[in-house]
């Protein structure tokens, strides 16, 4: 396809600075995406077994809710009954003391609830490990330490530059479509075997990341839609879930064990895992039934739900139950899905979590190419040597995908050791605290030093995992050998990582960043792209 040529340059320009000011948000975000897909068998990994009395039945759950009701009337507020009895939901009841804008998004104190052998009330507020959930949120917030409602905006951004250079770099490939469609030239040209693997990586995976991207500018605005939405329709704004609302008279609810017999009886197929407890914006009672079915896709990460009347079991509202949504729904949930992977099973899930890893090394690449075309951009007008700005964006190449690595391994890592002292605030420090040091020490020591010296500390890091299991193994049973056998599997990448950095390091040009001081020719037209 034939393209003028200046087109072609301005879209390579807009592509390699909108790659640059977004990549290395997006590496933390795809990575730490890529996480998320075992969010569940991640948070089965870490949590300490519970100290409470084994789960009473689903026909003796009533007796519980009424304990609890009558110890912590706060409870009413809502509360979830579990179906399904695990690591990550360790009790058949609990509840969270937060409201609002905090309750939505995981804040506040868990409380968890079973009986004892003589009847008695048990309730312990230590419960799952929060690193799963500390994972999700540095995948939302693209690794920014804010607020959500600060983070969510500036990842919204992120979100539309990320799409602006989806868009760009199509436009810069097409003319060398067909030619270039499955090369990938490995020779002492090495500038070239990155952007060879960057081209490919990037079509190839281009349906993914254009939902990735529009799904994920759909979720930062979500509250601003919504909101433009209710004033353009006419329609109410979003209701408040922390507004204080006129209850309604109560009229009996159904017992849990004839529920799940109701939705079960309405939605076949439906397996239901959680009934959740609450109030309607009018006050009156509510359940909201979460579960999934395999044949469809699922509106949340894990799970589809139906809104029952808890009085009769009648479903009341179908528009995220999973085969029985109208069009629109569907379509919706369709779109949603192919954001969190929630279809298809385990191998979609294993699919997500190579295209997140993949989408992470594509920002990784972009960064290391924009800094080689710098380098020759500069030796083209003299310089002899890289600017201050090409030096520290090499550094933070280096330093912020290796530093989040560690990071996140770090804070897995310390989740068992943690057991029920865990909290999101230590398992925060800890992974900005590894963060902010590989960061400084690459700004300290340049790319090229840093990649030799960091990549081995992140292998390390990885490596504190299956350590942690095994130092633990008398307290953590170990249920999820995926995670140890996973972490071992990046662990040799980032070490076979750190044998080719450092045998470039001493070849590569010696006007390149990634060359230590001193070494290689002083120009050298096969290019040195980067310490991995």
């Amino acid at each position: 396809m034939k393209l003028p040529t200046d087109l072609v340059k301005m879209y390579k320009e807009i592509h390699g600075w909108v790659g640059i000011v977004s990549g290395l948000a997006l590496f933390i975000a795809f990575y730490a995406g890529a996480i998320t897909m075992f969010e569940g068998p991640l948070q089965e990994w870490a949590s300490p077994p519970s100290r409470l009395a084994p789960a009473p039945s689903l026909q003796r759950t009533p007796e519980l809710v009424a304990r609890v009701l009558a110890e912590h009337p706060e409870a009413a507020h809502g509360y979830t009954v579990h179906l399904s009895i695990d690591a990550a939901h360790p009790a058949r009841l609990s509840w969270s003391d937060a409201r609002g804008e905090e309750a939505e998004h995981g804040g506040g104190t868990m409380n968890f609830a079973s009986l004892a052998p003589d009847g008695s009330l048990q309730v312990e507020t230590e419960g799952p490990s929060p690193v799963a959930r500390f994972v999700d949120v540095l995948h939302q917030q693209v690794g920014l330490p804010f607020d959500h409602e600060i983070a969510m905006p500036i990842m919204g951004a992120i979100a539309l530059l990320y799409f602006i250079a989806i868009v760009s770099g199509l436009v810069v490939l097409l003319p060398s479509l067909v030619k270039d469609l499955f090369a990938l030239r490995i020779g002492r040209n090495v500038k070239r075997m990155w952007l060879d693997l960057h081209n490919v990586l990037g079509l190839f995976s281009l349906p993914f990341h254009i939902v990735i991207a529009l799904t994920s500018i759909v979720f930062a605005f979500h509250d601003q839609f919504y909101a433009a939405q209710a004033v353009a329709f006419g329609g109410p704004e979003r209701p408040d879930r922390g507004a204080a609302v006129e209850q309604a008279p109560p009229r009996p609810s159904l017992p849990p064990a004839q529920v799940v017999s109701r939705i079960r009886e309405q939605a076949p197929g439906f397996t239901p895992v959680a009934l959740e407890y609450g109030s309607s914006p009018s006050g009156e009672a509510a359940l909201r039934v979460l579960g999934g079915d395999i044949r469809f896709a699922q509106r949340g990460p894990d799970f589809g739900a139906a809104m029952l009347d808890p009085a009769t079991g009648e479903i009341t509202q179908s528009d995220y139950l999973p085969g029985h949504q109208d069009g629109w729904s569907a379509a919706i949930t369709s779109f949603f899905a192919l954001h969190f992977g929630s279809f298809g099973g385990t191998p979609i899930r294993w699919a997500y979590f190579l295209l997140g890893l993949s989408g992470a090394f594509l920002f990784y690449t972009g960064n290391l190419l924009w800094v080689e075309s710098r380098r020759k951009r500069e030796r083209k007008a003299g310089a002899v040597e890289q600017s201050r700005s090409t030096r520290i964006l090499a550094a933070l190449t280096v330093g912020v995908p290796l530093g989040c690595v560690a990071g996140i391994s770090a804070t897995v890592a310390a989740a068992k050791p943690l057991g029920l002292s865990a909290t999101p605030g230590i398992h925060s420090a800890i992974y900005y605290g590894v963060f902010l040091a590989f960061v400084l020490w690459a700004l300290a020591r340049g790319a090229a030093r840093a990649g030799i010296e960091q990549l081995p500390a992140a292998a390390v890091a990885m490596l504190l995992v299956p350590i942690a299991s095994l130092a633990a193994i008398a307290s953590h049973p170990l249920r999820v050998w995926a995670v140890d056998i996973t972490a071992l599997a990046i662990a040799s990448a980032l070490f076979i990582a750190w044998r080719s950095a450092r045998r470039r390091a001493g070849a590569g040009p010696r006007d390149s960043v990634w060359a230590l001081p001193g070494s290689g020719p002083a120009h050298a037209e096969a290019t040195q792209a980067g310490p991995a």
